[in-house]
């Protein structure tokens, strides 16, 4: 399969989260038809978050067998469980406690006070951690599950999951899980999945809207270097970005694709 980036353009913020969701319903359910689970990564922002609350929002929700989805998250913050600024908090209360997937289903990140008993670094024992929780539902000799779909932001810097301009943690193609400790956007400290941890997935789906993405929307696809603008180093086997019109700005029409 030849990977490629497809971009789907829709009027306002709303519609491209509804669009994304109900993508992802029929998408879920397609997949359920012919294997027996099916793995997905979320994201945390405003319109990764807005994208859960559109699935929960959809008539179509229970019409996928969460029973057989396995939720993991692209990053997360440093912060306490339960805090309400952590990716996790914000999906449990958008979509999680309200569809019945079931508890051991659910691979969030860990956080600090879970690992107090850890010796040395907190931060790269919770890096470690997850990347043995992500190993244990590999097939064997891999390192991942197959992720069926990863959802992702992008920030006005072209930053995603927590791959930020001009980190070295954006090249590392040697571990999956990366402990961030210098992060521009506080807190400072963070866990993400690297890049090559991305790549694997079968369909990355990224979701953006605004005009201050158009710029680090339209250096991806123009081939930037992905040190200065990570997002350009993101590409799954299928690559689709959900953008508004004003996202939409400096993408070449060549790129636009009229399946919404």
């Amino acid at each position: 399969m030849t990977a490629e980036r497809r971009v789907l353009v829709h009027p306002d913020k709303q519609s491209l989260t509804g669009a994304a969701a109900a993508r992802f319903i029929t998408t879920v359910v397609d997949l359920l038809s012919g294997q027996p689970l099916v793995h997905v990564v979320v994201t945390g922002g405003s319109v990764g978050i807005g994208v859960l609350v559109s699935i929960n929002q959809s008539e179509a929700r229970d019409s996928v067998d969460w029973s057989r989805v396995h939720l993991w998250w692209g990053d997360e913050r440093w912060l306490a469980q339960g805090d309400a600024e952590r990716n996790e908090t914000q999906a449990r209360t958008a979509l999680v406690v309200n569809i019945a997937l079931p508890a051991q289903n659910v691979h969030p990140f860990p956080s600090p006070l879970k690992l107090s008993d850890l010796a040395g670094s907190e931060l790269d024992a919770a890096a470690v951690a997850y990347a043995k929780e992500l190993a244990s539902f590999a097939a064997p000799g891999a390192e991942l599950p197959a992720f069926d779909i990863t959802l992702l932001g992008v920030g006005p810097d072209g930053h995603v999951a927590s791959l930020f301009p001009d980190d070295a943690g954006v090249q590392v193609t040697d571990r999956t899980v990366l402990a961030v400790r210098n992060s521009p956007k506080p807190p400072a400290e963070r866990l993400s999945l690297s890049l090559s941890a991305i790549n694997s997935s079968c369909r990355v789906w990224m979701v953006l809207a605004g005009d201050d993405k158009a710029a680090a929307l339209g250096l991806a696809l123009s081939g930037a270097d992905p040190l200065t603008v990570p997002v350009a180093g993101v590409l799954g086997a299928e690559t689709l970005f959900f953008v508004d019109a004003q996202a939409a700005a400096n993408v070449p029409p060549e790129l636009i694709s009229s399946d919404s």
